[in-house]
């Protein structure tokens, strides 16, 4: 039974699992603690209900390199150049379609708000924002954008708390994913949440409970009977697997992907081992989607997939996937 070749698709969007997923995997991450003498009115709330690592994870930290270059807090790259804020995504269209809620990180008054910006679609010149929300706060001012059209919950002048609802993760304006886009300014200049140190490295952050620094991962795996159609994945619409289709495949897709990083599959079936593979990667990609798998006739049953990132021989992330491949 002969192998089909491995799909390399790069770009700046999603691809979506189908059925249950299990994370595993030993995250290269380091935990920097937050100002321990920093005012309770400038300690930031994480701002989207979400697990980050889960259901949500950072696909771009603030740039730090004042140069060409790019340069996130951690001494990474998941990064690009001249990028002001923090980019928290989620996985697809779907997931954005059932609603994550953006909320506010800090108490303050609300100064401004647009709606109306379509997702996924073009967009007017001068609203790369998208759909937004701007709030005055003690610490200066929280810009958060590209949230979904129709779901911004706040008016010019309302005064919010912390966790207050703010609207839904989406995709308006300059956006290629769903995601949340939220900057921070003090006196009018961009400032990074997670170090307030002039160099890179350890340092003391602006949130409330300390996020870890992770610089790549896997969005997402799954099991398909072909080599899956990209625009599914990006709206998280994939079908499930069917029985004697001629083949069996397992995909999975990076954030922060860097030469060298290598995506090793392993596919088991109701009788055992059907697949088992590797992918190199590379290039330097916001995002890298791959998959790999055999010709089969496969049968009726549970399947089980395992997709792994490694970088330099140390693992940063593991997703395990299932699906019941039917008649």
């Amino acid at each position: 039974m002969s192998r089909i070749g491995a799909l390399v698709k790069a770009g700046a969007f999603f691809c979506a699992a189908r059925g249950p997923r299990l994370r595993g995997g030993a995250f290269a991450l380091v935990t920097w603690g937050a100002l321990p003498g920093l005012a309770q009115a400038e300690a930031l709330a994480f701002p989207v209900d979400c697990t980050l690592g889960e259901t949500c994870f950072i696909q771009h930290y603030v740039d730090r390199d004042p140069g060409a270059g790019v340069q996130d807090y951690g001494c990474g790259s998941l990064s690009y150049d001249g990028h002001d804020g923090t980019d928290i995504a989620i996985a697809n269209r779907a997931e954005m379609a059932r609603g994550v809620t953006v909320t506010a990180a800090l108490p303050g008054v609300v100064k401004g708000i647009r709606d109306g910006v379509p997702d996924a679609a073009p967009f007017p010149e001068g609203q790369d924002c998208g759909n937004g929300v701007l709030i005055e706060s003690a610490l200066g001012q929280e810009q958060y954008c590209h949230l979904r059209e129709g779901s911004v919950l706040v008016q010019k002048g309302q005064v919010v708390e912390t966790g207050t609802p703010l609207g839904l993760i989406g995709q308006s304006g300059n956006a290629d994913f769903p995601h949340l886009h939220l900057t921070l300014r003090r006196g009018g200049k961009p400032i990074d949440p997670f170090s307030q140190a002039a160099t890179c490295g350890p340092a003391e952050a602006l949130w409330a409970d300390p996020l870890p620094y992770v610089p790549a991962g896997l969005v997402q795996a799954g099991i398909a009977d072909a080599i899956p159609d990209y625009e599914a994945v990006k709206a998280g619409a994939l079908p499930g697997p069917r029985a004697h289709a001629g083949a069996l495949v397992i995909w999975g897709e990076v954030f922060g992907a860097r030469p060298g990083d290598v995506l090793t599959f392993d596919l088991q079936g109701p009788e055992g081992a059907v697949y088992q593979g590797e992918a190199v990667l590379e290039k330097p990609q916001a995002r890298a989607f791959r998959a790999q798998g055999r010709k089969i006739d496969a049968a009726p049953g549970d399947y089980r997939g395992t997709v792994t990132l490694t970088r330099e021989g140390v693992e940063l992330d593991r997703i395990s996937v299932e699906a019941r491949v039917t008649d």
